[in-house]
């Protein structure tokens, strides 16, 4: 059997003794999956993978999704992330979970590092379950049963980056227009709860005047920056993470620029949350 080995005490694993580029058994995936549920992120090193091997592992746990904003020729459920000299990158990074903007937003994805600068280009990881057990006793009672609006609106300006005309951007505002998601989600597989709201796409709360929402969103925001929940992973290239997009943030640092960067990521299909 594969090994795990902590990377903190609350989130992230390394996974040693297994070779992604073979074909896995089924007790091997159904053992990567309980890694994945307990540790929120699990990385693995030195995996030499093509697209196809990256896809055929990543279906393994589910469906794979396509997104909206990747083009749709080539392997169109591998989404690259290439940033250089002339692509900066994004100055604007903050922690999130991907693609809340969903009604079912994903399971989690697969990241495997391409091409990586010498130095910076981390990516951190915050464990949204722990989030929710520091908050105090009042504001959890405060936010039960609350629902947050999430918004595909932060996801225009890579569509307008792309060269979307207006009536494209008007079709995607039709497609996927805000859903609603419980502040507190309840993991499908351990029953644990988790705080489940994210500053790139959760824009208010339901019922909740602007202000109080903002006021009360800042405070839920914030709780992703805290040290003690998080881990940080210094990519090499072939490393892949693996996160549970239902417990867990990240943040992709962007502290590289003028150095290349390339990742690809293949996303697993999730349910709504609850």
């Amino acid at each position: 059997m594969p090994l795990a080995v902590s990377q903190t005490p609350t989130i992230g694993a390394e996974i040693r003794g297994i070779d992604l580029s073979q074909d896995i058994s089924q007790e091997n995936v159904e053992w990567l999956e309980a890694q994945l549920v307990r540790h929120k992120v699990i990385f693995f090193r030195d995996q030499n993978i093509d697209p196809a091997a990256h896809l055929g592992f990543a279906r393994k746990f589910g469906e794979l999704e396509t997104h909206p904003v990747n083009p749709k020729e080539g392997f169109s459920e591998i989404m690259v992330l290439h940033n250089n000299a002339e692509k900066p990158p994004s100055g604007t990074a903050v922690w999130h979970s991907d693609v809340t903007w969903r009604a079912k937003p994903s399971l989690g994805s697969i990241l495997i590092a391409r091409k990586v600068p010498n130095v910076g280009g981390d990516t951190l990881f915050a464990d949204m379950e722990a989030a929710y057990e520091f908050l105090d006793d009042a504001t959890q009672s405060e936010i039960k049963g609350m629902k947050a609006i999430h918004q595909f609106a932060p996801m225009r300006r890579y569509l307008i980056e792309s060269g979307a005309d207006a009536e494209r951007l008007a079709r995607f505002d039709l497609d996927y227009p805000p859903v609603l998601h419980p502040l507190v989600r309840t993991h499908p597989v351990t029953g644990r709860k988790s705080l489940y709201v994210n500053a790139l796409f959760t824009v208010g709360i339901e019922g909740v005047p602007n202000d109080e929402a903002k006021r009360l969103l800042r405070n839920l925001f914030a709780t992703a920056v805290r040290p003690e929940i998080q881990c940080r992973f210094r990519w090499q290239e072939n490393s892949i993470a693996f996160w549970d997009n239902r417990s867990c943030q990240h943040y992709a640092t962007a502290d590289y620029y003028p150095n290349e960067r390339l990742m690809e990521r293949v996303t697993i299909q999730g349910d709504q949350p609850f």
